[in-house]
């Protein structure tokens, strides 16, 4: 019996002196990593990059062949091979979980290093800390964006507009106080105020109003949807301040 004849593809992608397209390399693994064999043709001056875009009359590379057929550009190969193409503009929570999963793992490092155990007071105490430290850096990168975002729900934002730059600036420095161990009593108490409100917003605009809102959380540029995570993040905060006041 005749073995089955090998699956092959053209690959022809921009790779300039100055610039290689990344979604060229991204096709040529996707494709080999799919079992085809590809002919790679590589595009190596801005001239012959708009030669072939007007002999296609295509406005992007990279462009793959099949069996003769033009399927497209790398997006096009996800389609054509049944995988997923990621929607830029889709709500995910994979933000959240990927920031709180990595404060998580943080805070289990040091009280690893530190106490020999990964599950102790003080990690709870670090991943709190770390989480809000974290989400603070998120939202003061790009402060202006996070503050009008912040403005579409939170309640003493939309009386008082400066507040989301200060509620950004307060987070931080509550969870930098957590981490220290000083002033715990200023900490829980920043974190009570900002938390509570946020709570309260949170679930106005979620469960009362039913509307239907982005998160600043992980801050303005972000696909997060407003709702349960985000009044979560509230009450961890509430949580941890009555820690520290009452049971710490």
């Amino acid at each position: 019996m005749d073995a089955p004849l090998p699956r092959t593809a053209t690959l022809v992608r921009m790779a300039l002196p100055d610039h290689t397209c990344p979604y060229g390399l991204k096709a040529r693994h996707l494709l080999k990593s799919q079992g085809y064999t590809v002919e790679d043709r590589l595009l190596s001056s801005r001239e012959a990059v708009d030669a072939f875009k007007a002999e296609q009359g295509v406005m992007t590379t990279p462009q793959i062949f099949i069996a003769g057929q033009r399927v497209g550009g790398h997006d096009d190969l996800r389609r054509w091979l049944g995988l997923q193409v990621r929607d830029p503009k889709a709500l995910t929570y994979r933000p959240v979980i990927a920031l709180f999963g990595m404060a998580a793992a943080i805070a289990a490092a040091l009280s690893m290093a530190t106490m020999g155990s990964v599950f102790t007071g003080h990690a709870v105490e670090w991943f709190v800390g770390i989480a809000m430290c974290l989400l603070a850096y998120l939202k003061l990168r790009d402060l202006d964006s996070f503050a009008t975002m912040f403005l579409n729900y939170d309640l003493l934002a939309r009386r008082w507009v400066p507040y989301g730059i200060v509620y950004a600036w307060a987070e931080a420095f509550a969870g930098v106080l957590m981490l220290s161990g000083q002033l715990p009593w200023l900490a829980a108490g920043v974190a009570l105020f900002i938390g509570g409100i946020g709570a309260v917003s949170v679930f106005k605009a979620v469960y009362i109003d039913k509307r239907e809102l982005k998160c600043a959380c992980v801050g303005g540029d972000s696909n997060v949807p407003l709702g349960f995570v985000s009044l979560s993040e509230n009450l961890i905060m509430i949580a941890m301040a009555a820690w520290m006041l009452f049971g710490g």
